[in-house]
């Protein structure tokens, strides 16, 4: 193995469980990382974002025809309730969520207002691993895609440097072929362009979970540094997003967005790790006052329930 250490320089999370499925999935990924037509298009991605950001580059569709197209697909597929939309800024602003599903950024999408215009900090391999999802995204642009390790692939790094000698040769394709995203140069890239596209007028939609939680009304620590960074940095306010029912989808589900009131903070160039920390906990608790304490599952039929929740995957 060429890691001894699975996640340097990471925050520590809990791995994923390591199942056949575990495997499978860690498979798929790195099938997804060695895809040229993919790479491809996550550099097309990132090189449109900076462009948005300076100005030289216009989407293809505008804000409100984004908008349209997105409600239109997710009303019909999905009853959606929306609380307190009133409370999102005119201005630029980093909404930040919860995240059960890969439906919610186009969730959120479907009901924001249409400007400022809102750009997707997502993973790059979930958004851009088939070509039908692609093409709708090199149509609607406004995505950054961000590269890094999923949960599956830290389980099968971490178990072949335990010793599980058949995940061996997995493990290190992973580590050769699967970009981390911890780069300095990558991270950098992504702060300048979060940072240009505050100072342009634009918004940004992120999930501070870094993943899929596991439960409604749940979510997975410790939250990503990024969302508070980002923030403090452009001294932006950060709208926390209660997404509801979207862990378990089905034909017709009600789904429900909840906004809660901005939280702002001092603008600062260089935050210091409890200004970061004194961000992120005053959004999970915001985040958490938002999502139900003792959500159940609607008993009513449940159409089209295998064929929505692998839809985006």
């Amino acid at each position: 193995m060429s890691q001894s250490d699975p996640t340097p320089g990471r925050q520590r999370e809990a791995l994923a469980p390591l199942l056949p499925e575990t495997i499978q999935r860690a498979r798929e990924g790195l099938a997804a990382a060695r895809d040229a037509d993919g790479r491809r298009s996550v550099r097309e991605a990132l090189k449109n974002s900076e462009a948005i950001a300076q100005g030289l580059f216009e989407p293809k569709i505008s804000g409100i025809e984004r908008r349209r197209v997105l409600r239109g697909i997710i009303k019909t597929l999905f009853r959606v309730k929306v609380e307190y939309p009133h409370r999102i800024p005119t201005t630029p602003a980093m909404l930040a969520a919860n995240h059960l599903s890969h439906f919610d950024p186009f969730l959120i999408l479907s009901e924001i207002p249409a400007q400022p215009f809102y750009h997707i900090l997502g993973d790059a391999r979930t958004l851009f691993n088939k070509w039908w999802k692609r093409q709708i995204l090199h149509l609607a642009v406004g995505v950054i895609p961000l590269d890094r390790w999923w949960k599956e692939e830290l389980a099968v790094i971490n178990a072949a440097n335990a010793g599980q000698e058949d995940l061996t040769e997995l493990a290190d394709a992973i580590a050769q072929d699967v970009p981390d995203g911890n780069k300095i140069a990558a991270l950098r890239q992504i702060d300048r362009i979060v940072q240009a596209i505050f100072a342009c007028g634009h918004g940004i939609i992120l999930f501070p979970e870094g993943r899929l939680g596991t439960a409604e009304g749940q979510m997975r620590l410790p939250l990503k540094r990024g969302a508070a960074i980002y923030a403090l940095r452009a001294g932006v306010p950060i709208v926390p997003v209660g997404i509801i029912g979207t862990k378990d989808l089905y034909f017709r589900k009600e789904l429900t967005l909840r906004f809660g009131e901005p939280l702002t903070f001092p603008q600062s160039n260089r935050p210091k790790p409890e200004q970061v920390q004194a961000v992120l906990d005053a959004l999970h608790a915001a985040l958490m006052a938002l999502l139900p304490k003792n959500y159940q599952e609607p008993d009513e039929l449940k159409l089209g329930r295998n064929f929505l929740n692998r839809m985006l995957w």
